[in-house]
């Protein structure tokens, strides 16, 4: 049921934060904040499909320096659908490649008046660095290796809106998880809400350091598989790799690939999820990509869901944070 801006609930009291950028450092009741939230601007957008303009006077900017489609497309809709304006930067055409650093674009880039900077960077850490040096919010959309909180959130708030519960379910990332930002802030979401995690892919992407996450540590894919109630395939990141971490792209998809024979030894109502891109043929063969338990386009809908919570309420607790500086120490007095 729809609901206009007036009905809509006011920012929790859970969420506090300017910045939102890793899923390691909030408390399950900062992680429950977010997934609330989304899930409520979902249903009061008719799916993410109509404005809600809570956002209107504020302008966020995309401050992209790695590629993407999805992410950086979702996290522009997102401002739309909330009444904002957007800002984009690619790093290309930018001054950077006349000497500029990427600190002092940002800052010319806030000076424009921006409320919110959305950052995606190669360097893991640089959105952390990128937030002591400017005082509008800044969300973490993807750094390095390290963490990506968005793709995390969607995935996880799928699992919830499809199983109502994460806790107790056995949740399987496969695929490349040295390189994958996705899987750790898998690791740090679903593990918070109670979920079994198991990191699954062959031996020189999935080291036995992993199981310091608290996780488990698989290298057969056959052998875990009628314990999981979720599979999120992952995609293999060559660009980030220097060495082939395997003989073949056949003989990864031969050993890891979730196809039709998996599909009749898996459970029934397993869910089958991948961040995208995907590589069909590769993790996922066409008819298990577009078959009844692939939620991978929920997954998109619920990451413009994610990215409109995540810019409401880092923009709220920016607001709140300047007020109570404005007010000065006798307001808290």
């Amino acid at each position: 049921m729809s609901r206009d801006s007036a009905e809509f609930m006011p920012h929790p009291d859970t969420w506090t934060r300017r910045d939102l950028l890793d899923l390691e450092s909030l408390t399950l009741d900062e992680l429950t904040t977010l997934l609330d939230t989304a899930f409520a601007f979902k249903q009061a957008t008719d799916g993410c499909r109509r404005k809600l303009p809570l956002l209107e006077g504020k302008t966020t900017s995309n401050l992209f320096f790695e590629n993407s489609t999805r992410t950086r497309t979702s996290f522009g809709l997102a401002a739309k659908r909330l009444g904002a304006d957007t800002v984009d930067f690619t790093a290309s055409s930018s001054s950077l490649s006349k000497g500029e650093t990427f600190i002092d674009t940002a800052k010319n880039i806030e000076a424009m008046n921006v409320d919110v900077m959305v950052m995606r960077h190669h360097t893991p850490g640089a959105p952390h660095l990128l937030a002591d040096h400017v005082d509008c919010a800044v969300v973490n959309a993807g750094d390095g290796t390290h963490e990506h909180p968005t793709q995390g959130l969607l995935d996880i708030m799928t699992i919830r809106e499809t199983r109502g519960e994460v806790r107790g379910l056995t949740v399987a990332l496969v695929g490349d998880i040295a390189h994958s930002r996705t899987a750790r802030s898998n690791i740090w979401g679903l593990r918070k809400l109670g979920a079994h995690v198991i990191v699954c892919g062959p031996s020189t992407l999935v080291s036995r350091g992993w199981e310091e996450f608290g996780v488990e540590v698989a290298y057969s894919l056959d052998s875990i598989l009628p314990r999981c109630d979720v599979l999120n395939l992952l995609r293999i990141q060559f660009e980030r790799q220097y060495t082939r971490p395997f003989p073949s792209v056949r003989e990864y998809a031969l050993l890891y690939a979730m196809n039709a024979d998996r599909m009749a030894r898996a459970k029934k109502d397993i869910l089958i999820m991948a961040p995208g891109p995907i590589n069909r043929g590769v993790e996922i063969t066409p008819d298990v990509a577009d078959g009844p338990h692939s939620v991978i386009l929920n997954q998109v809908t619920n990451g413009l869901a994610v990215r409109m919570a995540a810019l409401w309420l880092v923009a709220g607790a920016r607001d709140k944070l300047r007020q109570s500086i404005c007010r000065g120490p006798a307001a808290h007095g």
